[in-house]
Formats: C-alpha cells, sequence, structure tokens
C-alpha cells in the first residue's frame, strides 16, 4: 500500500494559489476543501474555483466535498477534472450509487465520515469505493487539534480492508502533522491531509518528506 501525502490549500495563500501549488511539488495530491457554509459553517471554494486549480496545478486534485445535497453535485467535480472526489457519508442518501457515478466520469469515489459516524456504516460496501476519509477534527475549519479516538475507527476499517483483500485506501484528515501522523500510520492510515504542518514550514517539500517518511516508517497494516 502506498503511502500519500495531501496537503490542504486551506492554509495556502488564497490569492496566490499558482504560486502556492509550486512550494508543495513533492506533493502526491492537492487537497481542496469544497465547503458551502450550510453542511459545515465555514464558506470556502466552489465548483469554478476547482476547475481553475485543476488548469492550474501540476499535481492531481483531492476534492473533498464538504457540502449539502452531495448527490446531485458531487459528480460535476470529477467532470471538472478532479482525480479524486470524496463526498460525506452523511450528505448522501445512497453513497454506493454516488460512488458508482464518480467513476464513470472518469475520478476516484472516496467517502468520508464525521467523527461522530459510526465507521461501521461504509464497513459493508468498501469494495465500492477508492478511498475511506475519517475525519480526525470536526470539519469545517483548519487548525484544529487531532482526535486520538478516531483511530479505533482507522484500525477497524483497517482490518476489513484486508479481510476481505481490498485495495480502499484509508485518509485521515485533521491535526495532523509529524506527531499524529505516526499514530496515525501505526492504525493503518495510508493517505494523510496535513495543512498548516506543511504550509507554516518554509521548506515545504522537506515537510512533506519528512511526513511521508515517518509515515511509511510506522505504517503497520
Amino acid at each position: 500500500m502506498s503511502i500519500n501525502i495531501h496537503p490542504s490549500i486551506l492554509s495556502a495563500d488564497f490569492v496566490n494559489f499558482q504560486r502556492d501549488f509550486e512550494t508543495i511539488s513533492h506533493a502526491d495530491a492537492i487537497h481542496v476543501d469544497v465547503m458551502d457554509g450550510h453542511f459545515v459553517p465555514n464558506l470556502t471554494f466552489g465548483l469554478p474555483m476547482v476547475r481553475r486549480m485543476v488548469e492550474v496545478a501540476t499535481s492531481p486534485i483531492d476534492a473533498h466535498l464538504m457540502i449539502e445535497n452531495a448527490d446531485e453535485l458531487a459528480v460535476a467535480y470529477a467532470d471538472a477534472g478532479a482525480a479524486g472526489v470524496t463526498f460525506h457519508y452523511e450528505a448522501s442518501t445512497d453513497s454506493v450509487a454516488l460512488a458508482n457515478r464518480i467513476r464513470a466520469a472518469g475520478a476516484k469515489a472516496a467517502v468520508a465520515v464525521k467523527p461522530g459516524t459510526p465507521v461501521d456504516v461504509v464497513l459493508d460496501s468498501l469494495d465500492a469505493f477508492d478511498m475511506v476519509l475519517i475525519m480526525t477534527v470536526e470539519p469545517g475549519f483548519g487548525g484544529q487539534s487531532f482526535i486520538p479516538e478516531m483511530m479505533e475507527k482507522v484500525s477497524r476499517a483497517r482490518a476489513e480492508i484486508l479481510r476481505l483483500q481490498l485495495e480502499t485506501q484509508i485518509q485521515v484528515d485533521g491535526g495532523i502533522d509529524s506527531s499524529t501522523i505516526i499514530e496515525a500510520a501505526k492504525a493503518g492510515a495510508n493517505c494523510f491531509v496535513a495543512g498548516s504542518a506543511v504550509f507554516s514550514k518554509d521548506n515545504r517539500n522537506a515537510e512533506i518528506d519528512l511526513l511521508r517518511n515517518l509515515a511509511k516508517a510506522n505504517y503497520s497494516a
């Protein structure tokens, strides 16, 4: 299983995205948090902005949709060129059907669960998803503290993926830094969203390399 680092541009300079993209060229993908001000209280980017990011970025775009009505809106982000589209289980009436539509549109499909949502809701349909995102903070704002209790969810999901012999990735998002990434990798996560931990550094690519190496050294699945 590969180890991937996806810096979150929620911590980037919003008026200099193209410049900031160039400073994270070692990233496996760029994590774009799409928030609608309803599903979560914050408001960030919409479809036109993501479409433009796809045009200027040299790394794949990993679109994380924190929006209502995911069933109606998610496929448009795949059509816009996002390499991966993550929607929230809590915002979809049929997560498997939506994942199938995203895949048909040419993107990888991922489902996310909030801290208060049991991971059990997706364990019976893991083969429908390329990735499961287990939120390690409450979605909506960057800079929050990592919730260590979420590692039980990661371990349970990884055990089921291994039992079924699937290639489904497990992503964690929220409070990931050089300390918490070790805990998450040991639990079985292999894809890591890091915002302030990367963008607060003068040498962002060096931090990405450090995080990847720490995860590789501690990944236990």
